[in-house]
């Protein structure tokens, strides 16, 4: 969770753009972020693939006030409300950005091509009916926010403890990358977001980088087979914590907004 999921860009800039914050040429480029191109497919009232302009467009048109974030993972349908067959779909991705106002929900394809270091990336986002529903287990900032820094500690004991909290040069250049990253204009999220949002989605962001170095560095000194449960243990529920509370923040604009959980 170093950057943004695409999910994460769509939904937050579209947000802005519904609301009139931001141009269309602007919210494009910003959803689209490094990816060659996007399209949506599946929308009512079009018969093929459309461009990201043209798209939100139609999703205004057809009531959408705003738009949400959905990061399942395996038994843990975080942000999503049905039905199975968008739920299945979403989870296949691992994100989903689902619409507020109508019934509809966008899902992720992405097509790669090109030799490394020269990929070139395509993103077909599937337009399928949702259901009209809360979003499972999305908890508030501010519940966000409490639940992020008691798990961090928690896991910060036993991680350090194992010797897996994430260090040596490859973990202190990921973080510089990282902080380096925060630093370029504050990009973690579009105009119209409350500073609270962006303070969640960073920490929440930073926490994922420290669980990915923790899994990427080997075993660390957990080097019997207890330690190593005990170092999944730790990090599985702070992983989830760090997904809800990016979703949270991500949400926060509907929320706010009288689109209330």
């Amino acid at each position: 969770m170093l950057s943004e999921p695409r999910s994460g860009r769509l939904a937050a800039w579209g947000n802005a753009l519904l609301a009139g914050l931001v141009s269309p040429d602007d919210a494009v480029l910003a959803m689209v972020g490094d990816d060659a191109v996007h399209r949506v497919e599946g929308l009512p009232g079009e018969s093929g693939p459309v461009g990201l302009t043209l798209a939100m467009g139609r999703l205004r048109s057809l009531g959408v006030t705003g738009l949400r974030v959905a990061l399942p993972a395996p038994g843990h349908p975080l942000g999503l409300s049905g039905p199975p067959e968008f739920n299945a779909r979403a989870l296949e991705a691992e994100e989903a950005v689902v619409a507020f106002g109508a019934p509809y929900g966008l899902v992720p394809e992405v097509y790669e091509a090109g030799p490394d270091g020269d990929v070139h990336v395509e993103v077909v986002w599937h337009c399928l009916p949702v259901r009209e529903a809360p979003p499972a287990d999305v908890p508030s900032l501010g519940e966000a926010e409490r639940e992020l820094a008691e798990a961090l500690r928690e896991a910060t004991e036993v991680l350090s403890r194992l010797d897996v909290a994430g260090s040596g040069p490859v973990a202190e250049a990921a973080l510089d990358a990282y902080r380096a990253r925060a630093e370029r204009g504050r990009e973690l999220l579009a105009p119209g977001y409350p500073p609270r949002a962006v303070r969640v989605l960073e920490l929440a962001q930073r926490v994922g980088l420290l669980i990915s170095l923790a899994y990427e560095n080997g075993h660390g000194g957990a080097v019997s087979a207890s330690e190593m449960a005990a170092r999944g243990q730790a990090l599985r529920p702070v992983e989830r914590t760090a997904r809800r509370a990016q979703v949270a923040a991500f949400n926060s604009y509907v929320e706010e907004r009288g689109g209330g959980r």
